[in-house]
């Protein structure tokens, strides 16, 4: 009888065994202030949730390496000294804000991470926002080209004071791709790695594209259309996102560093590209710069598309996703 049950064990643990193996995993939670989620395929689901466990704790890093919110980020300290002394920093960081720069320039200063200089000004929870005077007071403040990066040294400094950055328009992004090169590591080739309204798809979902819906800006349980996507990254960024309203005036937190103040113009836009990192920079340009100028720019990138809800809730497209007249 104690061989019987013992052999009674073994087949059972490895039919338990068996029928673990190949099985999504799934996890879900709130870092760098907004909801984290990842879905990944793997033959071993044991593996599966140690790569989960890798790729957030690599979002934990990153926030707490870029985080304004955090006073003891590289970020909080390049703002409180690099108006006095140049800032060393991570080169990985170093690298990042020499990407936005880039995308400062492709969006002809549309996109421009030096807006937290005024920025910084708006608490959307708690409805404040910067009188004009205090706006005019910062504007100058808002330039990228006020930048001055030592490529040698990993350093950085501003070119004035009142100057401030912020990297929220690309970290997640950017947190999104490096995601799925630590999802690579283990082996996965399925998976979506979502960071707020950023997100990097690696592979398909198994013979079928990933549906990523765009929302209706007026309501969250609605949607405008469904993307089939796969191997891309894409971006939406919505006036919906952090905002409050006063007197009939919608005060979002994507600035116009031209203005210090939010666009109105658009209502969201959904860039699909190669990474997440070019699809969030991309996405606050296209929004800032309107569905006409904005479109009109991106379409000189093959490999970018886009989706823009105006102001009217008209939906423009790129060339490449316009639905068939």
């Amino acid at each position: 009888m104690q061989i019987a049950a013992r052999l009674t064990i073994v087949l059972l643990s490895l039919i338990a065994v068996s029928t673990a193996r190949a099985d999504w995993v799934r996890r879900e939670e709130t870092i760098m202030g907004t909801r984290i989620y990842v879905e990944a395929w793997h033959e071993d689901p044991v593996k599966g949730e140690q790569a989960l466990d890798a790729v957030m704790a690599d979002m934990r890093r990153i926030d707490a390496l870029m985080s304004h919110y955090k006073p003891d980020s590289q970020i909080s300290l390049i703002n409180i000294h690099a108006a006095v002394e140049p800032v060393a920093v991570d080169a990985e960081l170093f690298d990042l804000i020499k990407t936005s720069i880039h995308f400062s320039e492709v969006t002809e200063g549309a996109f421009d991470i030096t807006y937290a200089s005024v920025g910084y000004l708006y608490d959307y929870p708690r409805h404040v926002r910067p009188t004009d005077a205090q706006i005019e007071a910062a504007l100058p403040g808002i330039n990228y080209r006020n930048l001055i990066l030592d490529a040698e040294r990993h350093t950085v400094k501003f070119g004035r004071d009142g100057m401030r950055i912020d990297l929220g328009g690309i970290a997640k992004g950017y947190a999104c791709d490096r995601g799925v090169e630590i999802l690579k590591g283990f082996g996965v080739a399925h998976a979506i790695v979502t960071a707020g309204g950023d997100s990097r798809i690696l592979g398909d979902r198994l013979g079928k594209p990933w549906n990523i819906g765009i929302r209706n800006p007026d309501n969250k349980n609605k949607v405008v259309l469904t993307m089939p996507l796969s191997d891309v990254g894409v971006s939406t960024s919505g006036d919906y996102e952090r905002f409050f309203d006063e007197g009939g005036v919608r005060y979002h937190h994507i600035i116009d560093p031209k203005t210090g103040r939010s666009p109105h113009e658009v209502r969201s836009v959904t860039i699909i590209g190669p990474t997440a990192t070019d699809t969030e920079g991309w996405s606050k340009g296209v929004f800032i710069k309107g569905p006409v100028e904005g479109l009109r720019l991106i379409e000189q990138y093959p490999q970018m598309d886009a989706v823009v809800v105006d102001r009217n809730g008209k939906v423009w497209y790129t060339k490449g996703l316009a639905p068939p007249k």
